[in-house]
């Protein structure tokens, strides 16, 4: 008697016979998670400079955000925006729901370590930029965030990692990503163990390859040390 046998928790045939019809949802998961990492990395950026300005009228609502949604559990923000906007007369689709919820929900961690990577850039190299007549803007695009982006680039991927394996939550909402999909199959197969180690085994390459992305973002910007 085989005492590794696994034959009754993950059913192989069932795996590779539900695997095309769960990978279908492979583009909603993805696109929800760039586009909400998208959304939150342009909106996280203005949120940690207002955090860090000097002016109250910037500063203190930025604050006000993103506690807001650094207390506000994802799921919730989700249902908001798919069940309760319609109330108010915005109607969103499922996909445009959760790349909402995901990009608003993500920019209060993304500002944090926007700011925090800001913060590490010595103060000596704006005030060199400032003599050499550099506006604010210029100084920032050209000599502050590449040195900022390489601190920040770990933790950032983390963030988007977050995010890949919480699209998960958006079968809620009727998304039609990976997790959405294996639940049909689910229901149907009545095999839960085997489907839900299938679906994780999807998730875990797509992390890999996202560290991957991470050692080549590393390195490009190492040259900014």
């Amino acid at each position: 008697m085989n005492v590794f046998d696994f034959s009754g928790i993950f059913d192989v045939e069932l795996a590779l016979e539900s695997l095309p019809f769960i990978l279908q949802g492979l583009p909603a998961t993805i696109g929800v998670a760039v586009a909400g990492m998208a959304i939150g990395m342009v909106l996280g950026l203005f949120l940690a400079l207002a955090r860090g300005s000097s002016r109250v009228v910037l500063r203190w609502p930025a604050r006000v955000y993103i506690s807001f949604m650094r207390g506000t559990p994802i799921l919730v923000f989700l249902f908001i925006l798919y069940f309760g906007l319609p109330y108010a007369g915005f109607e969103l689709t499922a996909v445009v729901a959760a790349s909402l919820g995901f990009g608003l929900n993500s920019a209060a961690y993304i500002a944090e370590i926007n700011r925090s990577a800001l913060n590490s850039i010595e103060i000596v190299q704006w005030e060199s930029a400032k003599s050499l007549n550099l506006g604010y803007w210029k100084t920032l695009r050209i000599i502050i965030l590449p040195q900022a982006t390489r601190i920040a680039v770990p933790p950032l991927t983390n963030v988007f990692m977050d995010i890949v394996k919480a699209t998960s939550l958006t079968a809620v909402i009727t998304v039609p990503e990976l997790f959405q999909r294996t639940q049909i199959v689910v229901g149907r197969e009545f095999d839960a163990m085997s489907l839900y180690i299938l679906v994780a085994l999807i998730y875990w390459p797509i992390c890999l390859l996202i560290s991957f992305m991470q050692d080549r973002l590393e390195a490009r910007f190492s040259r900014f040390v």
